[in-house]
């Protein structure tokens, strides 16, 4: 079998850097990397990448084998038609470990036709580190502080010059990416004591985006690999596999929007003044809806997300809490969020994923904390009564703690302050109005006192003495 390189597909021409890309993962290359190639291929662009190694141990070497060439195999649903495709992404045009070749990081800063930085470096990666104070000649241990690096080294070559600025566009997992991004850099150049010319440039001459993005990616096929790589005619040992559904709202300038313009190629990226009520949107109507799921699908016998909501019973009393409860809670069209929330069901039911409910059940209370509590007290503030459905689902994960530590279900896994607590309800042998309020006055859990709320509280007790008595939904 062929190696997957530019000689075996006898690729001749390049493209020039105009984008740099701080991260090798399986989540930008199927995301990003996916888009860039669309808009070289369909919308006649020329954006060569150019990926930095953001951490020590990385792939970046292993990738330059195959000279930055892979495959991505898009499969699910999308607008009612099945998608099966399957894509070499060729886009990437330059691989620098900056822990073993500082020179050639720097060389990259004053790329003269960059135009974009984009990173995903983990939810923990944008950080500002106190202690952080890298030499001349070595490396900043934190992602903002080698960003700041290499800004700096682009402000000295081009001498301040404010069209050698770039567009700056995070897709790490945290709110407000973007500004969280800038204020790191911006911090670093107090506590490296940077002229006050370079933070006036970070400021006037760079534009930074808050983004969310949002695309299932399972990774790498171990299990089918090599049915996949005979597929394919090639040894590709970086074959990335995602779902076909992508979206990415970026709240920029025009600036930014001038500089990536995908929105106006038919990719579905949307530039908006405020990304707040997008986030609002996935995290409530999809995240919101996988943690309840969870609870609710377990207790009900069934293993997997696309079981659950192609459940007659179940599938349909999730529908409806999206539906009647989650949606008058978002702040949008209300033809735009029915949208959303009908291509999450179509992704829900993808037969090409398989996402265990046992596998997604990790740290299930502090998820619920975020995804769905919000949802519940905003319905309860707007209707002056709490909805049944997500109360439910709120009894549900309560049931299922305590559930799984009498061993009637699965073993699930959380902190030991959320186990020991659960442990300890169990042993008292508390009713459910006992329990019910001890979990929700719980501060610890949901940083305040739930249980002061009497309409949720007697409603999440109702749901709960039904559970009980063998009625789960």
């Amino acid at each position: 079998m062929q190696e997957l390189t530019n000689k075996t597909i006898k690729r001749k021409t390049s493209l020039p850097i105009r984008v740099v890309q701080f991260g090798e993962g399986n989540f930008l290359r199927a995301f990003v990397d996916w888009m860039i190639d669309e808009l070289n291929q369909n919308a006649d662009f020329d954006y060569g990448v150019a990926i930095v190694q953001p951490i020590e141990q990385g792939m970046v070497e292993m990738l330059q084998k195959q000279d930055g060439l892979y495959h991505l195999m898009m499969k699910g649903t999308l607008n009612g038609k099945v998608v099966d495709e399957k894509k070499m992404i060729s886009c990437i045009e330059q691989l620098v470990n900056p822990f073993k070749d500082l020179d050639a990081f720097f060389v990259l800063a004053i790329t003269e036709k960059l135009e974009l930085i984009i990173s995903n470096t983990t939810e923990a990666g944008i950080e500002f580190g106190q202690d952080d104070k890298p030499t001349e000649n070595s490396l900043a241990k934190t992602f903002p502080g080698k960003l700041t690096q290499f800004l700096y080294k682009r402000f000295e070559h081009f001498q301040g010059d404010p069209s050698k600025g770039v567009g700056i566009i995070p897709c790490e997992l945290i709110d407000r990416n973007g500004d969280q991004l800038k204020a790191a850099i911006l911090d670093y150049c107090r506590l490296w004591s940077l002229p006050a010319e370079f933070g006036k440039w970070i400021e006037n001459a760079n534009h930074f985006g808050n983004t969310l993005v949002d695309r299932i990616v399972p990774g790498f096929p171990s299990d089918t690999i090599h049915e996949v790589q005979k597929e394919l005619g090639y040894k590709d040992n970086f074959v990335v596999v995602s779902e076909a559904y992508h979206l990415w709202v970026i709240e920029a300038s025009k600036e930014l929007q001038e500089l990536f313009p995908a929105d106006q190629h038919g990719l579905n990226v949307k530039y908006v003044g405020d990304q707040t009520p997008y986030r609002l949107q996935k995290v409530r109507i999809l995240n919101g809806s996988h943690t309840c799921m969870v609870a609710i699908g377990l207790l009900n016998g069934l293993q997997t997300i696309r079981e659950t909501i192609q459940d007659e019973k179940v599938g349909s009393y999730m529908k409806e809490m999206m539906f009647e409860e989650i949606i008058p809670t978002i702040d949008l069209p209300k033809e735009e969020v029915e949208q959303f929330a009908n291509d999450v069901i179509e992704r829900f039911e993808n037969p090409f994923i398989r996402h265990e409910l046992a596998d997604i059940s990790l740290n299930s209370i502090s998820k619920f904390k975020v995804r769905v509590l919000p949802s519940i007290e905003d319905y309860t503030t707007s209707n002056n009564e709490a909805p049944a459905k997500l109360c439910t689902a709120f009894a549900a994960l309560i049931k299922l703690y305590t559930s799984s530590l009498n061993g009637e279900i699965i073993g699930l896994r959380d902190s030991d302050e959320v186990i020991d607590f659960f442990t300890s309800l169990v042993n008292t042998d508390c009713n459910a109005e006992t329990m019910v309020k001890k979990v929700l006055s719980n501060k610890a859990f949901w940083d305040k006192d739930v249980s002061k709320n009497n309409l949720i509280v007697s409603q999440v007790i109702l749901a709960l003495d039904r559970i009980n008595s063998g009625h789960t939904i």
